[in-house]
């Protein structure tokens, strides 16, 4: 699937391997939070959000991960991972992530990261500058698919 830097979703598809499988038999809960930084790092690589942050000398930690599961989710599975950003708050940006299976679309997990924008050096917070948030189109809460 091709993507355009300039789409506010940002939407990963994979096939779910073995080895994201706990001893129940079903996707490990801990691999969905890998998941979602991992889509949220694609995401900003495309829209050049990583190439900003890096030329201010500045990073991304994350506050906080929200995670809902909805559905078991097994070996061989095609999902649909979609992500977005939702605002700007000073030095905080809220993330949202839906995981879909492809085949009948069923909704398998929902959550959420609140990213701090942190000065490489100090090691502080500092303010997201407008050269790093027009890399990201956003979705407000009312407007989310």
């Amino acid at each position: 699937m091709t993507q355009n830097p300039t789409d506010a979703i940002y939407i990963h598809e994979f096939i779910i391997p073995e080895s994201a499988l706990d001893q129940n038999g079903h996707v490990n809960n801990v691999v969905y939070v890998q998941w979602m930084q991992d889509v949220a790092i694609l995401h900003s690589e495309l829209t050049g959000g990583t190439q900003a942050t890096n030329a201010i000398g500045a990073t991304w930690y994350v506050r906080s991960h929200n995670i809902e599961y909805l559905t078991p989710v097994f070996a061989g599975d095609q999902v649909i991972l979609q992500t977005w950003v939702v605002d700007f708050r000073r030095a905080r940006s809220l993330r949202r992530y839906r995981f879909f299976r492809k085949k009948d679309k069923k909704l398998l997990a929902k959550g959420e990261t609140e990213w701090v924008f942190v000065d490489i050096k100090s090691g502080r917070p500092r303010t997201i500058p407008p050269e790093v948030q027009i890399t990201f189109p956003l979705i407000g809460k009312d407007d989310e698919p």
